[in-house]
């Protein structure tokens, strides 16, 4: 549960120092940093996620103590291409095509991809070993330093220039400070390993295909938005999207760090049958999870807004939350319940197709839907991309038989969440703020409490009952949760 929590106060921070960069850099220069965000985010898929994805299914504990080759193969494959990455890039943002985006600014966001990989790759590995205290101080760390320096960078110069430096001193700074829970002293380079750099290549290199071809989406839709309608409208589009999707993707990968582990142990330790099951029970509990979270984060929205967001941004910011909202949950449940399926068995080229039919789909979108005076048609347009990726990754899914959660877990979460909005929903509007939200809460978290207590949906009651236990009997099966 202390992951969870790291999770959870990775977030609150997060919101907080984006609503700061976002007030004081103002809508036009904030979306210039938001596009910068946008190719820095890319750029560290493209060159460095699959090694934080190699890092997170094959390396552990057991591997430290009895593998080192494992951890000496991704030291290895950081470094490399880190050089090669870093004038290949630069070379990109003075020499290629132009976009809207200053080529100075561009550099930065690709020099923060390294940084910010480099982050991601060593929190990873403390995940992936279980050791939650050092990823806690890397975390709050990280946050503590943003706080001052992205934050104080954005207030004292209203730069997009300043506010990517100082993010990146910020996650350098934490990796500093805490260097030597970091370093594992047997795994050295000398010892990688290329027939491990081949398996990991051709476990991670069709989830990191899927990831950047879902990025692609927000980013060419950002630069859309910049060429039709200006970088204040990019402003408060990414805003909208960043913290929705920031929230979203909160939940979900503290729901991944625990529920996909468990399931690769269960394939390790019992075998198909036992991962499917558990992947049934993983999928039942992160839908009964992130739907209710979404239909909440759109209850008390207009009070969110009035309280949090600066006053440039709102209107366009609950409206085009609310838009973007769909998109979210859809790419959400994919990433963090579909995708297991195909991971665990490392056939994983259909996620590709998947993504590759959201890529598709959006420009379709945007151009089917009429425009108007504002950005609403692209995040219209981004959510039904999103929602078809979906679809599609479930298709593929069903062709391998997989075991699914129970009808019943998936119906009553939905009459659940609907209950919820028909409770909390028509306050919305009625005198925003922090008492509504309390109200809102009250009664929207009481029903939703109340549903699980009564009818143990996607088995939840029961996970709280036996919260400390390390398993539990399912199904007659021993399965984790």
């Amino acid at each position: 549960m202390s992951v969870v929590a790291t999770f959870l106060i990775n977030t609150i921070f997060n919101l907080i120092v984006g609503l700061i960069v976002a007030k004081f850099l103002g809508p036009a220069e904030y979306g210039k940093f938001a596009l910068a965000i946008a190719f820095m985010t890319f750029g560290q898929a493209l060159a460095f996620e699959w090694i934080r994805q190699a890092g997170v299914r094959f390396y552990s504990e057991r591997s430290r103590l009895t593998a080192p080759q494992v951890r000496a193969t991704l030291d290895a494959a950081f470094s490399v291409f880190a050089l090669v990455f870093a004038p290949l890039s630069l070379a990109l943002a003075y020499l290629g095509p132009a976009s809207l985006l200053p080529r100075d600014l561009m550099a930065l966001a690709f020099a923060a991809s390294i940084a910010n990989g480099l982050f991601d790759y060593q929190t990873a590995l403390a995940r992936a070993r279980f050791n939650d205290r050092l990823y806690l101080l890397l975390i709050v760390t990280k946050n503590l330093l943003a706080l001052v320096l992205t934050a104080g960078g954005a207030w004292a110069t209203g730069s997009a220039k300043v506010a990517m430096i100082a993010g990146m001193s910020s996650l350098l700074g934490s990796i500093f400070f805490w260097r030597s829970g970091l370093i594992d002293r047997e795994a050295r380079l000398g010892l990688a390993d290329r027939a491990l750099l081949r398996q990991y290549v051709g476990y991670a290199a069709p989830i990191v295909a899927a990831l950047v071809l879902y990025l692609l989406i927000p980013l060419v839709n950002r630069e859309l938005v910049a060429r039709l309608y200006g970088f204040a409208e990019t402003g408060r589009f990414a805003l909208s999207f960043d913290l929705g999707q920031r929230a979203v993707q909160a939940i979900g990968s503290a729901l991944d760090v625990l529920l996909f582990q468990i399931a690769v142990r269960a394939h390790d330790a019992h075998g198909d049958e036992h991962a499917r099951a558990q992947l049934a029970q993983n999928m039942a509990v992160v839908f009964a999870i992130l739907l209710p979270a979404c239909v909440g984060v759109w209850i008390v929205l207009p009070s969110i807004e009035a309280l949090v967001v600066p006053q440039a941004y709102r209107g366009p910011f609950a409206h085009f939350l609310a838009l973007m909202l769909p998109g979210m949950f859809c790419l959400g449940m994919g990433q963090f319940s579909i995708h297991a399926i195909f991971q665990i068995s490392r056939k994983t080229m259909p996620m590709v197709a998947a993504a590759l039919a959201a890529c598709i789909a959006d420009p379709i979108f945007a151009l089917l839907l009429p425009r108007g005076p504002d950005a609403s048609s692209l995040a219209i347009a981004q959510s039904m991309a999103f929602a078809v990726g979906l679809v599609v990754l479930i298709g593929f899914a069903r062709a391998t038989r997989p075991q699914w959660p129970r009808f019943r877990d998936l119906a009553l979460t939905a009459l659940a969440c609907a209950g919820m909005a028909a409770l909390a929903g028509p306050l919305r509007d009625r005198n925003p703020g922090l008492v509504l939200i309390l109200v809102q809460m009250g009664l929207a978290g009481a029903f939703y409490l109340l549903a699980i207590a009564i009818f143990d949906i996607a088995g939840l009651r029961r996970i709280f009952l036996d919260k400390f236990q390390p398993a539990r009997l399912w199904h007659g099966r021993k399965v984790d949760c």
